[in-house]
């Protein structure tokens, strides 16, 4: 089995009423509000969903939700990685039950494991569930697999298309950019801050969390520097690069939930109760988004109309 992906997928938080649950009314505004503005797809369950907060069966309901909202606008990337083979495996055929395109793939959480570990995890997710997988190599929360072992599993589980990387490592770059050139892989970079380096090591596009608030900024830089026009990628790039020094002051969900109320869209409480110095940095980063979009002058939904074609 062998399939590619390629552009830009927001990374989509998952909006929760005042009891912690989906919201999905909420949820279908968001995945509109994101295929309005040019994403390719959208990767529900991952990171920005902060998905250790929602058992299976929640999960699964999302990814039905997800696949009915899009309705073949775009394609549906779902993740499900857990702490244990036995919930990723159900997880996973409930995706493909709900009808996801992709399967994204983190390694467990909580415990550390070896490289080994981790292989043996790899092989027996995707031997047991045909469908295509990404890796997601997200080690600042999940086991942490090497370059090395991930290009060697790209290489030998047919299903296993590519990764998406969010370890923000620039040496990766190079590595990665390898493995892109062979044929029907699939290497697509999840940390902001590296989007255009990707893009210039030979990438094929990304999985954003900004991409959640601010898709349209996400797909300007992606389709300038598609379209040759370097110069405004990376002046935009740099827009980006302010955008997350901001974002990056909260947890990252938290951050991209605040910007995705600054664009209207309120996702409900934090997971966490608010800390009295948490609440004043929310109030700090609210002002300065307000400040940032009204001061620019070119805004966001002006962005939009810019974005190449």
């Amino acid at each position: 089995m062998r399939t590619s992906i390629s552009g830009v997928f927001s990374a989509l938080a998952t909006p929760i009423d005042a009891l912690g649950r989906p919201d999905l009314p909420t949820f279908d505004r968001l995945i509109d509000f994101v295929l309005q503005r040019g994403v390719d797809g959208v990767v529900i369950g991952g990171g920005t969903a902060e998905y250790p907060h929602f058992d299976v069966q929640a999960r699964a309901s999302i990814a039905r939700r997800a696949v009915k909202r899009v309705a073949g606008r775009g394609r549906v990337v779902t993740c499900v990685g857990t702490s244990s083979v036995f919930s990723t495996l159900a997880l996973a055929r409930r995706a493909t039950d709900a009808g996801s395109d992709i399967l994204l793939l983190p390694m467990p959480h909580f415990f550390h494991y070896s490289q080994d570990d981790l292989v043996a995890y790899t092989q027996t997710v995707c031997r047991a569930v045909p469908m295509p997988f990404l890796l997601y190599n997200l080690p600042s929360f999940t086991g942490a697999i090497t370059p090395s072992k991930a290009i060697r599993l790209m290489r030998t589980i047919p299903n296993l298309i590519g990764i998406k990387d969010s370890s923000g490592k620039r040496q990766n770059l190079k590595l990665f950019g390898k493995a892109s050139e062979e044929p029907s892989r699939s290497i697509l970079v999840g940390d902001d801050c590296l989007l255009l380096d990707a893009l210039e090591a030979g990438w094929h596009g990304t999985v954003s969390g900004i991409g959640c608030f601010a898709p349209e900024l996400i797909v300007a830089v992606y389709r300038s520097f598609r379209a040759g026009e370097l110069e405004r990628a990376a002046a935009l790039h740099g827009t980006l690069n302010a955008l997350i020094k901001e974002i990056v002051r909260l947890p990252i969900p938290w951050g991209v939930r605040i910007g995705l109320e600054a664009r209207g869209i309120p996702s409900g409480p934090m997971h966490l109760p608010l800390s009295k110095t948490r609440m004043q940095q929310i109030e700090t980063l609210q002002e300065w988004l307000r400040n940032w979009a009204s001061a620019r002058a070119l805004h966001l939904d002006q962005v939009w109309d810019t974005i190449p074609t």
